[in-house]
């Protein structure tokens, strides 16, 4: 495969990790070293310094994920056009373009530039579709839907809160840092229905937990012969210090976890990428890419059930916790 346009992503950055937020169990960080020497398996979430609540500490490690990092192609016609510790995804068709979350409101120009550099034109991206509604991976869709024109589809809960601009978020973080320019929502989707471009179809599978209205997107890839099913994963992290038992804020939140993880470990799966690189070990994945490494290192369906197994268990550790009194 040929490798689009990349040099290397940024190695020296220091890790600061917010637990529960931003990841899915294995929160979003900035690649680094530190990383698992195996990108198959997740780092282990208690080795992380917490800053949950610290405002300081938060609002600096938002700003050392928005470091620009080369754009390239993952597979077929998906390409990477995030940046350094959050991930946006495009998906090129002949009649537009398709873009899976937008990072930060001040990070949609170089996220523009990236789609430019790969040789597209941002005002050919048709549809944005996102994750999850927080404000790494939404808050830029008012700002992306103005520059592009493109139309906003997402689930009915996740819509509700995009057009809060995150204020009824049952996140117990400060709200001011979870705030961004609100937006309206143009389509709302469905479990199992579909948004089609250009002859390319991405799925919606409605996986509620790290927000209420969490949607994982499916779609099949041509690689040469093969046709490859690719995940893109919402999230299933539980946002320190969120409560599973007598949450009044969501009281189906064992419910839908456990219906979500039964869900994704039936999705068929050959790569599996996230809203952050540390879930999928992008950092590893990239330069084994880079390095013409056959065959195409995010192909990876043994690292997407671990994947969902150490998120699984982080959850029924905390439940078991919970009903211990602890």
């Amino acid at each position: 495969m040929t490798f689009n346009r990349i040099t290397s992503i940024p190695m020296n950055k220091p890790r600061i990790v917010l637990i529960g937020l931003l990841g899915g169990g294995l929160c979003g960080t900035l690649p680094a070293p530190a990383q698992s020497a195996n990108p198959s398996v997740p780092i282990n979430p208690g080795s992380r310094l917490l800053v949950s609540q610290n405002k300081v500490a938060a609002t600096a490690l938002f700003e050392s994920w928005k470091s620009p990092v080369p754009p390239f192609r993952v597979v077929g016609n998906v390409y990477y056009v995030g940046l350094s510790g959050v991930c946006s995804w495009l998906i090129t068709t002949p009649d537009g373009h398709i873009l899976i979350d937008t990072a930060f409101e001040d990070s949609v120009p170089q996220i523009g530039r990236n789609v430019e550099q790969l040789g597209f034109q941002v005002h050919d991206i048709k549809w944005i579709l996102s994750g999850h509604a927080h404000v790494d991976h939404v808050g830029g869709h008012a700002a992306m839907k103005r520059l592009s024109g493109a139309r906003i589809a997402a689930s009915a809960a996740d819509a509700h809160v995009l057009e809060t601009g995150g204020a009824d978020d049952f996140s117990p973080f400060p709200k001011e840092l979870l705030a961004y320019t609100p937006v309206k929502t143009d389509r709302i989707v469905k479990d199992g229905e579909d948004v089609t471009l250009g002859g390319v179809t991405l799925t919606a599978h409605l996986t509620p937990g790290h927000t209420k209205g969490a949607t994982t997107w499916t779609m099949a890839v041509k690689d040469g012969e093969r046709t490859l099913n690719v995940v893109f994963f919402s999230s299933l992290g539980i946002v320190a210090p969120t409560r599973l038992l007598n949450n009044p804020d969501y009281p189906a939140i064992v419910d839908d976890y456990t219906a979500t993880f039964k869900k994704l470990k039936e999705l068929p799966c050959d790569i599996f990428l996230a809203p952050h690189g540390d879930q999928f070990g992008l950092v590893q994945k990239t330069q084994r890419l880079r390095q013409g490494v056959n065959p195409n290192p995010f192909i990876d369906p043994t690292g997407w059930r671990r994947l969902i197994g150490s998120t699984e268990s982080g959850f029924l550790r905390q439940l078991e916790s919970e009903k211990a009194g602890k």
